[in-house]
């Protein structure tokens, strides 16, 4: 017989009889009949409470013989509801089952998980999981059910179908016991990862030895009713630890040493409350504060329904509380972002393809292994994160080649099958960010923004003709400039006719004679300037005029003939996707169309008429060679790069390093109206300038000449009288 104190802590495998003076108990390991169980209780007169059992196949029973006898029967384990609710002297100081399970709900809503794998042990998980299992009649949750076989019985080919059914979201609702084999099963299935979230309903979690999945960045998660918080309660569980270490008794495997467990803390709140009370007044207490919170039951059904839960969480420094859910107010998750660690993971999967200049194969007369396999601006860029965010990685070609693209059916190849599958942890390549791909997998920011451009075979430079030298001018200009010729001529000769400063004495021996001539003929007014001189102002107008023009057209035609020298002109320039679609001559495509890939469309339009539509940093890249070749964590490093520079300074290695010049996108054009019409107008008004000079000239040598005869007449006349 145990004496009864305050420190009095019986272990769960027993039958707990509280008499006036102490405590007895029975192991149930022994055979004992019911009615043997009552001759007990019979004998041991003023029995205050009974404790126990801890198993269902004898807890009917002994509530029977309590509510005949009107002892009060104290419940430290789930017990299935009471259909009649007709157990009076029944209390249960374990959580209330559709309690726990709500609990379980709220976290799914939570973490806003849309398929949900429960796993149960026996019958009873169906019923504590009720809340759960009703879930896709009123949200829009996916729950799938599976049991563990029977018998501790290797769970290995669940999980297998599990893994290859990719259900990530597990709850599991088992003994602490059966947790520990699982947990080890799982490790040995390689599901201990960081993309499976794995949930416990037992409230022993914590007490399970989890070392070595510490480092595993798997998420697991669970509840713990140990009200760890408070000093008073931790001072106990300190005490039992060292008590335990020093009388270790007999663990079960997988358990931690010196741990005390729900069901000791539940049965230590169960003692204390039943001695304080029977030491205060005939009547049990309703209300206490133990090791597992304040105890609150239910007069009516004896239930506890009030009652706070510890949300704990798997981290590498151990278990740590992330929040509390509460019976009243629900969940409340204090560090849910909280992360101890500062490396993304230990190591990571990366998979890409071959796509210059993002990934190439390094050339090397060594033979190389691994990553020194591959270079590259995605190499460059892996090389800056993991010194960001200290993870190790292996890099990988697809191995289908492709990007990934969806099915008919739905289903996805390429990386995006890759990393929904996670075979790679991360993809690092040029893929586009799309809605369909944003939708089954993370895209972090961007470390490259671009656009479509399109990439087309420049067309081969034509053989100039016979008659190239008159391509700077257009045919108009040289049509201008011939009749401009024959006008101005036109003009020198009537004005050299008019003006009668260009007649001249052919004998200047003979200054009295009569005949004079003009050089300026129809034939040397065309030809004026080789030999010919104007003397006359409005001839020399005419002349100055006309040299200016020539200059002027001259010199045109001189520099557009340089640039038509050095630049070469396109048949069919492409501008603009508008531009593509207007003509027929060219056809064109993208690469998840006609082509089949990025190299399969540059090789089409390197041999052919086509243009590709592609990103446009890929295309430069393309141009520049043919001349004539975790998500919060990696979209930070991401911007760190983008703010050091470091992307820019990639960019330009890998695209402009050894790559063609710069090519003025400019083209040379023929010289039309609108760039030298002008000098025709300056042409024409000195035209129109020489004539009215040419008038004048004729009207004042006329009245010059005039004044001369008068003076002639009057001489003669004079001579002729005297």
């Amino acid at each position: 017989m145990v004496v009864l104190v305050v420190m009095v802590v019986v272990l769960v495998m027993v039958v707990v009889v509280m008499v006036d003076g102490g405590i007895f108990e029975t192991p149930e390991s022994e055979p004992i009949s019911v009615d043997e169980l009552a001759f007990k209780f019979a004998l041991a007169l003023g029995v205050g409470a009974l404790f126990g059992p801890s198993h269902s196949s004898s807890v009917s029973a002994v509530q029977s013989i309590c509510n005949a006898l009107e002892v009060p029967h104290v419940q430290t384990r789930w017990k299935h509801p009471a259909v009649d609710n007709r157990d009076s002297f029944y209390i249960n100081l374990f959580p209330e089952y559709s309690s726990i399970s709500r609990a379980v709900l709220d976290i799914v809503q939570f973490y806003k998980w849309k398929a949900v794998t429960v796993v149960y042990e026996d019958a009873t998980g169906l019923i504590r999981l009720q809340e759960l299992i009703k879930a896709p009649a009123r949200y829009s949750i996916k729950i799938k059910i599976r049991q563990l076989p029977a018998g501790n019985q290797d769970a290995r080919p669940l999980l297998k179908e599990m893994k290859k059914g990719k259900e990530f979201y597990v709850i599991f609702d088992c003994s602490c016991q059966t947790s520990a084999g699982v947990l080890k099963q799982i490790l040995s299935m390689g599901m201990m990862t960081e993309y499976y979230h794995f949930f416990f309903t037992t409230l022993d979690l914590f007490s399970l030895d989890l070392e070595p999945y510490r480092y595993s960045g798997v998420n697991m998660t669970g509840f713990r009713l140990l009200n760890m918080d408070s000093p008073a309660v931790r001072a106990v569980v300190d005490r039992w630890a060292v008590e335990q270490l020093q009388a270790p008794a007999k663990m079960e495997a997988g358990m931690t040493v010196g741990v005390m467990t729900t069901e000791a803390a539940l049965m230590y709140d169960g003692v204390h409350m039943v001695a304080s009370a029977a030491h205060r007044a005939s009547q049990l207490t309703v209300q206490w504060n133990g090791l597992t919170g304040q105890v609150i039951i239910n007069k009516t059904d004896g239930l506890r329904k009030d009652f706070d839960l510890d949300v704990i969480s798997l981290k590498e420094d151990g278990m740590e509380k992330i929040g509390v859910w509460n019976s009243g107010t629900g969940l409340n998750l204090t560090d849910s972002n909280k992360d101890s660690s500062t490396n993304v993971t230990d190591s990571m999967a990366n998979r890409t393809l071959i796509e210059n200049p993002y990934v190439m194969y390094k050339k090397s007369d060594k033979p190389l292994y691994g990553n020194d396999r591959f270079e590259g601006y995605c190499l460059d860029l892996l090389k800056e994160l993991s010194n960001i965010l200290g993870f190790a990685y292996e890099v990988k070609l697809v191995t289908d080649g492709k990007y990934g693209a969806q099915n008919d059916k739905g289903e996805w190849n390429g990386m995006v099958r890759e990393l929904i599958d996670h075979v790679a942890d991360l993809a690092v390549a040029p893929l586009t960010i799309t809605y369909v791909r944003e939708k089954v997998i993370d895209f972090s920011k961007p470390f490259m923004t671009l656009g479509i451009s399109i990439l087309y075979h420049k067309p081969n430079g034509t053989n100039p003709g016979v008659f190239s030298f008159l391509n700077p001018l257009s045919p108009d200009i040289w049509m201008y400039v011939l009749l401009a010729c024959l006008g101005v001529s036109c003009v020198l000769f009537v004005i050299a006719r008019f003006t009668p400063y260009e007649w001249y004495n052919p004998h200047p021996c003979n200054p009295d004679s009569d005949v004079v001539e003009n050089n300026f003929t129809l034939i040397n007014s065309v030809w004026f300037g080789s030999e010919l001189m104007p003397k006359a102002l409005s001839t020399r107008i005419v002349g100055g005029i006309w040299w200016f023009f020539t200059l002027i057209i001259i010199s045109s035609y001189t520099a557009n003939l340089a640039a038509f020298l050095t630049v070469e002109r396109m048949d069919s320039p492409i501008d603009s996707a508008d531009d593509l679609a207007k003509q027929t001559k060219i056809e064109y495509g993208a690469n998840t169309a006609l082509m089949k890939n990025n190299r399969e469309g540059i090789q089409r339009v390197l041999t052919t008429d086509y243009a590709l539509l592609m990103e446009s940093t890929s295309i430069e890249y393309i141009s520049q060679r043919n001349c004539s070749p975790y998500r919060d964590k990696v979209t930070i490093a991401i911007l760190q790069l983008q703010e050091e520079g470091k992307l820019h300074m990639m960019k330009e290695k890998w695209w402009r390093g050894n790559g063609c010049p710069e090519e003025d996108s400019k083209e040379a054009s023929a010289l039309g109206v609108e760039n030298i019409g002008g000098i025709f107008i300056v042409l024409a008004a000195g035209l129109v300038l020489s004539v009215f000079v040419a008038v004048g000239e004729f009207i004042y040598k006329s009245r010059k000449n005039l004044d001369i005869e008068e003076v002639s007449v009057g001489q003669c006349e004079w001579h002729n009288k005297y």
